[in-house]
């Protein structure tokens, strides 16, 4: 291995394991940090940095540690009182997949265009990580939400699932990884210029 390719081994690593850290906070804080009612997600923030700058297994590995502090951290506790296998599955699925989604985005237009390829792997992050998280709602849980939906004043479990329990947090987690994709890329040409 070349001096370049091990400098930029260790720097890969060293990203990678900040990045690990400042997932396992942004999650554990997640709760504190509300617009109004809505919790806000930063936490895909990380994924999409670590897809853009040290690639798809990076951003991979982030999202299997976001699933699994959701898992530990008591985020998960309704979804597990009522499915075990169920609530593990969804929750680091839809971790992982966001990670490997926003890692293969980025890859495919980074040739193209760098700020591109960090808005679109962004968006998809936050569709993924939803997108499972109500496959597994649809699958594992939907008698239990029509429930919740019912004592929560919704006609329905479907209109539960899109108002009630990811409407507005996933509008507010789109929301920020755009506003926020400007100073991805920002970070990703410093690191460029200093490698």
């Amino acid at each position: 291995m070349s001096t370049k390719n091990q400098k930029m081994s260790i720097e890969t690593t060293v990203l990678a394991g900040l990045l690990t850290a400042i997932v396992i906070v942004l999650q554990m804080l997640g709760s504190f940090i509300r617009l109004g009612p809505f919790q806000i997600c930063l936490v895909l923030l990380p994924i999409v940095i670590g897809a853009a700058t040290c690639g798809t297994g990076v951003s991979t590995w982030l999202g299997f540690v976001f699933g699994l502090v959701v898992l530990l951290n008591g985020d998960a506790a309704p979804f597990l009182a009522i499915d075990v296998f169920g609530t593990i599955i969804t929750v680091m699925l839809k971790g992982i997949a966001s990670g490997l989604a926003a890692g293969l985005i980025y890859k495919l237009f980074s040739k193209i265009n760098r700020y591109f390829a960090v808005v679109a792997a962004a968006l998809v992050c936050p569709f993924v990580n939803t997108g499972i998280f109500l496959l597994g709602c649809r699958i594992f849980f939907f008698a239990a939400i029509k429930d919740w939906g019912i004592a929560d004043g919704f006609d329905n479990a479907v209109q539960y699932m899109f108002l009630g329990l990811v409407g507005g947090n996933f509008l507010v987690e789109l929301g920020s990884n755009i506003l926020l994709s400007p100073v991805i890329v920002r970070l990703i040409n410093v690191r460029q210029v200093n490698n």
